[in-house]
């Protein structure tokens, strides 16, 4: 049951967003979609990694998270760098003041309780610890809302991402294997699980059947270089998954499909491994007509959509590539590097298509695909099924969050701060 639009409720959005990672942005581009439809006249802002962009793009407020990363430019320099850590000392403040001016700040999905890619303890394990901690200090509400989460080895990263999802007041997950991650981490509070936020965005041309030609493959590329854990053995990690990587682009061409490479990061990074592979594939095979094999040129998850959708299937690395592929009812092929995307594909019924990053066999993934190809009807019919019921559910978390954010607490809080402007106005206390 949906609660009454609240009036006048300021909004905090929090986490590494406009700072290049198209997941992370799609999630919060689904909270913004259910302020608009269920809270139009909130006034919403954001404290980010990438502020500049979020204003850009989205027309909205937004502050940096860290007050260094706000002078990285004037501080890039090695000596200057030595303040990064002490400057979290400022953040305290920064985050503390820019919490306390909110009745509601809202975490919108991502991996924030997770250590699945390379994280410093001081990083957004401490933002988040700051953001909860400044929550429960001047009585505003945090939700981390659909998050991922999982094992956290290093005891400081650990520790602060514990403290900050105990301190939040309200928490939901993305898949169950988060939900016992934070279990098995200490934190068993029956907190409930939905599908992650981006399965509630529109999709292209809204039919759901998930059609395409088969002659054309989309490959997600990655730059991959191993865990939180795996720091030693990066460039390792990097070649071994590069290599992998050319060898399913060079079996697709040899079996006579075209091939589109796809990222899911706007860094840079991904690019420039998008390009590595390419060239390589270039130089292996000479007498390949260039334009068998692109890179698409995209830099938002609607982008990453429109842009698959001509294609007949998807194998993909990056976690939001998969979401995209599945939404769009695509056979799909997950190269992952987490329980997150073995969750996920099991999830849509195609486990037997998820395959470990570490040891993914470009022949065997060739074979998987012609065997999707030989079932795609009845293969789309069913995620297009399972994509409904996750919007259902994604329905229910919104009635979820209405209740925690929007409740008769808030309301009477709101309604009274009104009345005061109001009566002030009345006795000419206020222009």
């Amino acid at each position: 049951m949906r609660s009454h639009p609240v009036e006048g409720a300021r909004i905090g959005l929090f986490g590494l967003l406009g700072s290049g990672n198209i997941g992370n942005d799609a999630s919060m581009e689904a909270v913004l979609g259910y302020l608009q439809a269920r809270h139009p006249s909130a006034v919403t802002d954001v404290m980010c990694s990438g502020p500049k962009r979020v204003t850009a793009e989205y027309g909205l407020d937004a502050v940096q998270m860290f007050w260094f990363d706000r002078h990285r430019d004037r501080l890039s320099s090695k000596p200057w760098n030595l303040l990064r850590v002490p400057s979290r000392i400022l953040d305290v403040f920064r985050v503390s003041g820019w919490v306390r001016r909110h009745e509601v700040v809202i975490v919108p999905g991502a991996g924030v309780l997770e250590a699945t890619l390379p994280l410093r303890p001081w990083n957004t394990p401490y933002a988040l610890f700051l953001l909860t901690a400044a929550g429960r200090l001047f009585g505003t509400k945090v939700a981390l809302v659909c998050v991922g989460a999982g094992p956290i080895k290093k005891r400081a990263t650990r520790a602060l991402s514990n403290w900050a999802a105990r301190l939040a007041g309200y928490r939901s997950y993305r898949d169950g294997g988060s939900g016992e991650a934070m279990r098995r981490r200490g934190l068993d509070a029956g907190d409930p699980v939905f599908p992650d936020l981006a399965f509630s965005l529109p999709t292209p041309g809204e039919d759901g059947h998930g059609g395409g030609d088969w002659s054309t493959i989309g490959v997600g590329i990655m730059a991959y270089s191993g865990s939180n854990d795996d720091r030693d053995r990066a460039q390792d990690v990097y070649r071994a998954y590069v290599e992998g990587m050319k060898g399913i682009v060079c079996s697709l061409v040899d079996d006579a499909r075209k091939v589109r490479l796809f990222i899911g990061d706007t860094d840079g990074s991904d690019d420039a491994t998008a390009r590595e592979i390419l060239s390589a594939v270039r130089e292996l095979r000479p007498d390949l007509d260039e334009t068998w094999v692109v890179i698409e040129p995209v830099t938002t998850f609607r982008e990453v959509m429109e842009s698959m959708e001509p294609l007949g299937a998807i194998i993909a690395t990056r976690f939001h590539n998969l979401v995209a592929a599945l939404k769009l009812a695509k056979p799909t092929i997950a190269i992952g590097y987490s329980d997150k995307h073995r969750e996920l594909m099991a999830d849509a019924g195609l486990a037997e298509f998820s395959h470990s990053v570490e040891s993914f066999d470009p022949g065997v993934v060739l074979e998987q695909l012609k065997d999707m190809e030989r079932g795609a009807e009845s293969l789309q019919r069913s995620l297009c099924s399972h994509n409904a019921a996750l919007a259902q559910e994604l329905e229910r978390q919104f009635d979820e969050l209405d209740e925690f954010l929007f409740g008769l607490d808030l309301v009477r809080h709101l309604d009274r701060a009104s009345l005061e402007v109001e009566t002030l106005r009345e006795s000419g206390g206020v222009a």
